[in-house]
């Protein structure tokens, strides 16, 4: 998986740049989704790795495939990666794009993990009350996961913040334990 991240970041950190500069990150977001929508094809994803097809085939493959939203400098992109074996890397590369992305915008990505279902209320009092204690805006994905009992988890980058009854009863364990 290194390996794969190694390749990727030196054409993400090339399409962020370009898009910074020019003022068209989120141009450039839609379209990396929908290039690495495509290499991830399993279909696409076969062809790719087959040693027959030349990279000129691929490249007008994923220009058909993104139709209109290919403009010269995405022509360039898939070019660039098809003639150097990269469309495979595709989806890694716009994964580290929105990555740089949301560093550039200030935003972080927040897990909420809750015993129960939340509703849409709660969900957005919880993000404001965690953008307020993170100094940060966050794009908040919330499941269920009912071996909590009760309460919620969250994880913000590498901090971790267990409000939920299945972490307070961990607590209580290793304390009892010591």
């Amino acid at each position: 998986m290194a390996e794969t991240v190694t390749i990727a970041r030196p054409y993400a950190e090339a399409v962020f740049r370009l898009g910074r500069e020019q003022g068209t990150l989120a141009g450039w977001s839609t379209t990396l989704d929908m290039l690495a929508a495509v290499a991830a094809n399993e279909e696409i994803a076969a062809l790719i790795k087959h040693p027959n097809v030349t990279a000129a085939q691929l490249v007008e493959l994923f220009r058909a495939a993104v139709g209109a939203a290919a403009g010269d400098t995405t022509d360039n992109l898939i070019g660039l990666l098809a003639s150097n074996d990269r469309l495979a890397s595709l989806p890694e590369i716009a994964a580290l794009f929105e990555e740089m992305k949301r560093g550039e915008e200030g935003v972080k990505e927040a897990e909420i993990v809750s015993a129960f279902p939340m509703s849409d209320d709660q969900v957005a009092a919880l993000a404001r009350q965690l953008e307020d204690r993170f100094k940060a805006r966050l794009k908040v994905t919330v499941t269920v996961d009912p071996s909590l009992l009760g309460g919620v988890r969250v994880v913000v980058g590498d901090k971790v913040l267990d409000a939920s009854v299945r972490g307070k009863l961990d607590a209580m364990r290793t304390a009892l334990n010591s």
